[in-house]
């Protein structure tokens, strides 16, 4: 059955505008990019398909348009409509972080490190560098390593934020693997980080760890 038989209340499309996104599932969600399936299956069927060979969405969505456009059912055009909607979500997190307001939700920096780095497959350390408002002035990857590990150095990140004229910052690396809980050398890097920063009058607010599920912030365990 196509979806345009379906009964108007069950369609994504105007599920989505009577009910909100929020309603939809991952695979309704997607089948409003891909718009039809294969030969003889509808597009919610399809995207359940495409979801079901890359393990998900982060499997689906941490592909590069590039190789998107090579899985059954998606093309060049439906490839570069999944990494644009991808992107603008991006560019939509750090807008919300770049317009001046002051950062109160913790909640808003946590999802803005998990876009930020959650796709890499080795482990990155970024750092956002903040006023004395707690507004956005820059954010920066600092340290890049291998699948296992980047080596951190406290004082590469006081001398950056020295020179953005920071009175705060947030850190956040991922966890290719996956596994988002802190380790013990995550635990010493954040107190040594602190530290550091605390002799240039600069607070550490919080330490993001980014896996497959949400993210764990360091501040909220009581470890900063």
């Amino acid at each position: 059955m196509h979806i345009r038989d379906w009964p108007v209340e069950e369609r994504p499309r105007e599920k989505l505008l009577k009910r909100g996104a929020m309603t939809l599932s991952d695979a309704e969600l997607l089948a409003l990019f891909i718009g039809s399936g294969a030969r003889g299956e509808d597009a919610v069927s399809g995207a359940r398909a495409l979801l079901l060979a890359c393990g998900g969405i982060r499997g689906l969505l941490d592909k590069p348009a590039a190789s998107l456009q090579h899985l059954k059912g998606l093309g060049p055009a439906r490839a570069a409509l999944l990494g644009a909607a991808l992107e603008l979500g991006n560019r939509h997190q750090a807008a919300m972080l770049a317009r001046g307001d002051a950062l109160t939700d913790p909640a808003s920096a946590a999802r803005y490190f998990s876009s930020r780095l959650r796709a890499s497959p080795h482990e990155v350390f970024a750092v956002l560098f903040l006023d004395t408002r707690h507004r956005a002035i820059q954010f920066e990857e600092m340290f890049r390593g291998t699948i296992d590990g980047a080596e951190v150095h406290p004082r590469e990140i006081v001398r950056r934020a020295l020179e953005c004229n920071a009175a705060a910052v947030m850190v956040g690396h991922n966890h290719p693997s996956g596994h988002s809980e802190p380790s013990a050398a995550d635990r010493a890097v954040t107190q040594r980080l602190k530290q550091s920063l605390a002799l240039v009058d600069i607070r550490l607010l919080d330490h993001f760890v980014i896996g497959d599920g949400p993210p764990v912030s360091l501040a909220a365990r009581g470890w900063v």
